[in-house]
């Protein structure tokens, strides 16, 4: 799916297909590319979130910008999520560490366990924002776990976003283990600062993803340098 992602976005971005442009349709991409419909939809949904093309209703994939700006997650941009996220996630991280409760942390460890055996995306992406939201609930404060599940389905489409084209799943799965040792501790400053390396890792892998592609996929199927 990424090398096929790689080689609309770098069409897109050389001009081979224009601003307005519709994309060949399903069938001929998946005939040139040699590559199944399911992988292909997956890009094609990738070029979406990063703002690059929309799809109408009966009428195909159209091209509406040649580089990729702010990725959207659901109703909101990436850059405005990770600053609300900032802004919310790390002080409850820090509340979360003084206020748990032995059932908040209970359930906490069975959510790492759960997820550090889940190999299916789509679970391991409903464990994860089950996750963040255990760590405002651990917080005591039930405006800030309604703040999470007002953004749920942003953090939900970030996370499959950065899985599917990141890799970021064992990745996180080590940071979120390393938040809930500072729970454990109960230690405040240790809670701020793995969830503000959480959250900036986040940053980093989608940065890189939205970075200009350099790899391109041959209609062949194969991948030129």
């Amino acid at each position: 799916m990424e090398a096929v992602l790689g080689h609309l976005r770098a069409a897109i971005e050389n001009g081979t297909y224009a601003v307005g442009d519709k994309l060949p349709s399903e069938a001929e991409l998946c005939r040139s590319l040699e590559v199944s419909r399911p992988v292909l939809r997956e890009a094609l949904r990738a070029l979406q979130t990063m703002g690059l093309t929309v799809s109408k209703t009966g009428k195909g994939t159209f091209v509406v910008a040649h580089t990729v700006e702010d990725p959207t997650f659901g109703d909101y941009a990436a850059s405005d999520l990770l600053e609300v996220r900032r802004h919310v996630e790390i002080p409850v991280a820090g509340y979360a560490a003084l206020r748990r409760s032995p059932e908040n942390l209970d359930h906490l460890a069975h959510l790492l366990e759960r997820m550090d055996r889940e190999t299916d995306t789509t679970s391991w992406v409903a464990l994860d924002t089950l996750f963040h939201l255990a760590i405002a609930e651990a917080a005591q404060n039930p405006v800030f776990r309604r703040v999470i599940e007002e953004i749920r389905d942003a953090l939900a489409r970030q996370s499959a976003f950065l899985n599917e084209l990141g890799g970021r799943r064992e990745q996180s799965n080590r940071e979120h283990q390393a938040i809930v040792e500072a729970l454990v501790d109960g230690c405040e400053p240790d809670a701020v600062a793995a969830m503000a390396h959480h959250l900036d890792r986040v940053e980093t892998t989608l940065t890189d993803i939205v970075r200009p592609v350099r790899t391109e996929l041959s209609p062949e199927g194969g991948r030129d340098a």
